[in-house]
């Protein structure tokens, strides 16, 4: 047996070195933006909305392919809309990772050809306990699995021979949110068949959180089988994204069985060939999701990554820039991506705009002067953390060995009115980056840090601020206890803003003191503000 456990470990890292080697092959990291699901059902369509995705900064479009539109009658398929993509985006410069709504879009069948739906004998659906048939097609159909992957093979065959060289098209996701609603697992007479025969009920128990059980690893074979057909076909990085397990919900009142955080191991036993399981975010806690899918291995599983951190889908708002700059920072992200930008408001798009501005050039900076177009291989030599915070999460001390940071949201300086006239914070975030001993990069908004040596942290003491940012008068007189400072202390050196220019270079843009730094004591980016600052510190 422990043989046979060292094996699996062996395995699984052998499986997860793999997916990292094709996840280096992508050309750049996804900075992108899903389309709303009926914006490229058109040729009109995709000509009006993907120069508006070049024009917002994205580098890269994630673009539905529609099986009721690729295959409207059996067996003959229809790529007219592909091409369309594939042409646009190479005039626009754009990269492309298609979406596969094939059986399954957010749990339904509604995207599958009106010669599937119709024919339930044939395409049979899944059923509640009770009897009553849904809008999702019965996973243990082989009849559906065979359409499915005869119309999804004829897509990579046709997107190898129209961009061979994986130019434009990086990426695909297989089906779209899987998962079961309504019921926890299927109850069709196919899925009781297989549900007796795996003996399910004595291995894991009755309850709604076995059918779901059940169901992830039903699934992630049924996906197994796209996967290995893509394989074959026109290798390259391939996902599944997950709709989340939120607010308190149990089995069958979310999407269950789907590529979810605490089903992991069945996705990855059901389905090796799949590269990511990646979530969609739109509710709170979105550090909290993000470290559920940033999955790192143990050390004796040598050092190998359990899953990488991609979020094709997160809602598109005022907060989206802070966050992709959060993901990339604190969990080193394939990339991001706001769902439906393509209908947002420029209030919520500029945030976007913005933060893809710093992060176009962070990248820049992270790859060896002349080096290649990829990233992947450049940026994990860097020491990277993310900051995010709102109103009530609105700190974060980093010790970096031995230069300790205090990051904090930029309304917990006293003078801005906004922090304390009633308004709602804004999210600020940001990237940090250590360039080597006392020296920084930031990239954000709405973010302040001060430097401090771990002795000078211990000693510190908390002062109540007046609106100058200076300390109140008449202070609390135990705090000003004669008490002999030990140790050294940090100073900014420096503080520039700059930019980087497309060989990798910093150019100095302005320095900050004064009054920017509150004469020395921190550096900040204000609320609505979007810079990159280079600072350097001493010691004294």
């Amino acid at each position: 047996m422990r043989r046979l456990i060292i094996s699996l470990i062996a395995l699984v890292a052998m499986q997860s070195a793999i997916a990292a080697d094709r996840l280096t092959t992508l050309p750049c990291p996804i900075l992108g933006g899903e389309l709303s699901n009926s914006a490229a059902t058109s040729v009109a369509d995709i000509d009006e909305v993907m120069p508006r995705m070049r024009a917002l900064g994205l580098n890269t479009v994630l673009v539905p392919v529609y099986w009721e539109l690729l295959e409207t009658i059996e067996g003959r398929f229809d790529f007219t809309l592909i091409d369309r993509t594939i042409d646009v985006a190479r005039r626009e410069q754009l990269h492309v990772v298609f979406l596969w709504f094939g059986a399954w879009k957010n749990s339904m069948s509604c995207y599958t050809p009106a010669w599937f739906k119709k024919d339930t004998k044939r395409f049979p659906r899944a059923m509640t306990a009770e009897g009553k048939q849904m809008e999702i097609a019965s996973c243990f159909s082989d009849n559906v699995l065979q359409a499915d992957l005869k119309a999804f093979s004829a897509l990579m065959r046709h997107i190898r021979e129209k961009d061979p060289q994986r130019e434009v098209v990086i990426m695909m996701q297989i089906e779209n949110e899987i998962g079961m609603l309504e019921s926890a697992r299927d109850h069709s007479p196919l899925a009781e068949k297989a549900y007796n025969k795996e003996r399910w009920a004595e291995r894991y128990g009755t309850d709604e959180y076995a059918d779901e059980k059940f169901m992830a690893l039903s699934y992630a074979r049924y996906v197994e089988h796209l996967a290995k057909a893509a394989r074959e076909i026109h290798d390259m990085p391939l996902y599944v994204n997950a709709a989340m397990n939120s607010r308190g919900r149990r089995p069958g009142e979310y999407p269950s069985a789907g590529p979810l955080a605490h089903l992991i191991d069945f996705w990855h036993e059901g389905a090796p060939s799949i590269d990511l399981l990646a979530p969609d975010i739109y509710d709170t806690g979105f550090k909290s999701w993000c470290a559920q899918y940033a999955m790192p291995l143990r050390p004796q599983d040598g050092g190998a990554v359990k899953n990488r951190l991609f979020i094709p889908e997160s809602r598109c708002c005022e907060n989206s820039g802070v966050r992709a700059l959060y993901a990339f920072g604190e969990h080193q992200a394939i990339g991001f991506s706001p769902f439906a930008i393509d209908q947002a408001s420029a209030k919520e798009t500029e945030s976007v705009t913005q933060a893809y501005n710093l992060l176009r050039q962070i990248f820049r900076s992270a790859l060896p002067l002349g080096s290649s177009k990829n990233y992947q291989l450049s940026i994990v030599n860097l020491k990277t953390w993310g900051l995010l915070f709102d109103q009530e999460d609105r700190e974060r001390v980093i010790d970096d060995n031995g230069v300790v940071m205090t990051c904090r949201h930029y309304f917990t300086l006293p003078w801005d009115p906004r922090a304390t006239d009633g308004t709602t914070w804004p999210e600020g975030g940001a990237m940090l980056i250590r360039l080597g001993k006392f020296d920084y990069l930031l990239a954000g908004s709405g973010v302040v840090i001060d430097f401090k040596t771990p002795t000078e942290k211990q000693q510190e003491q908390q002062k109540t601020l007046g609106e100058d940012g200076f300390a109140e008068a008449g202070g609390d007189s135990s705090q000003k206890a004669n008490k002999r400072f030990n140790g050294k202390r940090l100073g900014l050196l420096s503080v520039d803003e700059v930019s980087i220019a497309d060989d990798g270079r910093m150019q100095y843009l302005r320095r900050h003191n004064g009054d920017q730094t509150h004469q020395g004591r921190h550096a900040r980016i204000g609320v609505g503000e979007w810079k990159l600052l280079h600072i350097k510190l001493y010691e004294y």
